[in-house]
């Protein structure tokens, strides 16, 4: 039975690293949310499962499962929950803003965004100018092929 459940919990962990290592926004939800059930089998399966034991102190009764295990694993399930659910809709404010569900925000074509002549992409790379529009272009602000802000512009009204 431990044979199984340890292969269970690797398989889930498994499967929720391989898709946390995608480019898109779900899979990466998904292998979160495998993840954290790994993580909940794990703790459950770590509270020495017992068959047919109360979860609470009886008279008459000599074993009696951990009720610790459970209640850990109940709040860790709230938690796992509550976090997809932000994720998702962080998600979503992400494709909506950036026109991709890629998780570094690249346009949907593949393609780089444009940065301009002279312009740096690296805020820490030596001395070098300002990028004209600001740090806009690496945050996705700046749509494929559309000219960049004037110097010390912000790239939209809400970057002010």
């Amino acid at each position: 039975m431990e044979a199984l459940v340890a292969m269970g919990i690797g398989a889930l962990t498994a499967g929720g690293v391989f898709l946390l290592l995608r480019a898109r926004t779900f899979p990466v939800i998904l292998g979160l949310t495998l993840i954290s059930y790994a993580v909940n089998l794990f703790i459950f399966a770590m509270g020495r499962l017992k068959l047919a034991a109360p979860p609470r102190i009886v008279e008459g009764v000599a074993e009696y499962a951990d009720p610790l295990p459970q209640a850990l694993v109940l709040t860790a399930i709230v938690i796992s929950f509550g976090m997809t659910a932000f994720l998702a809709v962080l998600a979503v404010w992400s494709r909506l803003a950036s026109g991709t569900d890629h998780v570094d925000g690249a346009p949907a074509d593949g393609g780089a965004v444009p940065v301009p002549e002279g312009g740096r992409c690296d805020p820490g790379a030596g001395d070098s100018a300002p990028h004209p529009a600001g740090d806009a272009h690496l945050r996705g602000r700046i749509p494929s092929g559309a000219p960049a802000p004037r110097s010390g512009a912000p790239a939209r009204e809400d970057d002010r």
